[in-house]
């Protein structure tokens, strides 16, 4: 079997290699062994391999953040799980994996029906979308919330969490050429980034009352989100896209009331329960499997293709997934 690792930190498809490890052998009890069919890389995979994330692991070691699998062997003691059924890995695992044998606890049957692909996505993404809509403002349908990235797998999921919530969206984006498509994905207002942006997005929402904005680029963007918002809003920023930091002048938020929080998402899985983070993950997983949440794949590439891949999705022009097999 072959594992994806790292033995120093850097260049992300300089310090990533392939290797060879023994098959995990027979589950005991309560465990599975499962295989890998789908595993996305992240751009927090990508911050980790560079030695810049939240979490900086002992190495050598091995890499990736979520993924699906399918059971193909059960231990005793195990209820609720058989032997050909969809899970997610459990979290902390590392993913790009051909095999690994993993405690059953927490893991439950996906969709049979729901594409294995988009499911690979489920851990890390459509809930910190969720969330960041959900726990930090009440916002009640007709509301608006305002997003960077608007293209981003983040930024797709808002659109589509926050159309079936009933919560309008403005998404900023880079290129113009994204307006229609992410109109085509219910998206209620595209703008492009630039200038006075603020006034471009009152007269787009009839000057409405935005309490939240999303944001995961950083930088200088985070000021003119943070002029967007109303008196009393919520910025949460959830990554650092642009690398660097921002302008973020202290008297707005003071005379305005305007709060900045920010939004971990390996934070909320350790105040929450098990029973709470299931309970998510399996909303996100029905709404993967009617079509709601949806991710475009640009390509998909074996563990051994560990270099290239790498490559690929450091480019940010897609989501680039390793298949087992």
């Amino acid at each position: 079997m072959h594992s994806v690792q790292i033995n120093a930190f850097g260049k992300p498809w300089d310090v990533v290699e392939t290797v060879a490890l023994p098959d995990p052998g027979a589950p005991g009890a309560g465990e599975v062994v499962i295989d890998m069919e789908f595993s996305p890389i992240n751009p927090s995979d990508l911050v980790l391999m560079r030695g810049l994330y939240g979490v900086k692991p002992k190495l050598p070691a091995p890499v990736g953040s979520e993924g699906v699998a399918r059971v193909t062997k059960a231990g005793s003691g195990i209820a609720g799980l058989k032997e050909g059924d969809r899970v997610l890995f459990p979290r902390g695992s590392s993913t790009w994996m051909t095999r690994s044998k993993v405690k059953a606890d927490g893991l439950f049957a996906l969709p049979a029906s729901a594409d294995p692909q988009q499911l690979s996505m489920l851990m890390v993404n459509p809930p910190t979308a969720y969330l960041m809509l959900t726990e930090y403002v009440a916002l009640k349908k007709g509301d608006w919330v305002i997003q960077s990235a608007g293209n981003s797998a983040v930024g797709r999921a808002v659109i589509a969490i926050a159309g079936k919530l009933g919560i309008q969206t403005v998404s900023v984006v880079r290129r113009p050429e994204l307006i229609g498509e992410l109109k085509n994905l219910g998206a209620d207002v595209v703008l492009v980034e630039g200038p006075d942006l603020a006034k471009r997005v009152a007269e787009a929402t009839g000057k409405a009352k935005i309490m939240l904005a999303l944001d995961s680029v950083g930088g200088p963007g985070l000021m003119a989100l943070n002029d967007c918002l109303a008196n009393g809003g919520t910025l949460v920023a959830y990554g650092v896209m642009s690398g660097g930091p921002g302008p973020f002048f202290t008297a707005p938020n003071i005379f305005r009331d305007l709060t900045l929080k920010g939004f971990w998402l390996l934070n909320w899985f350790n105040r929450n329960s098990p029973e709470r983070i299931a309970e998510v993950q399996k909303q996100m997983a029905a709404w993967i499997a009617d079509g709601t949440i949806f991710t475009p794949v640009e390509a998909t590439y074996s563990l051994d293709q560990s270099a290239a891949a790498i490559s690929h999705a450091a480019k940010g022009t897609g989501k680039i997934l390793f298949k087992g097999g």
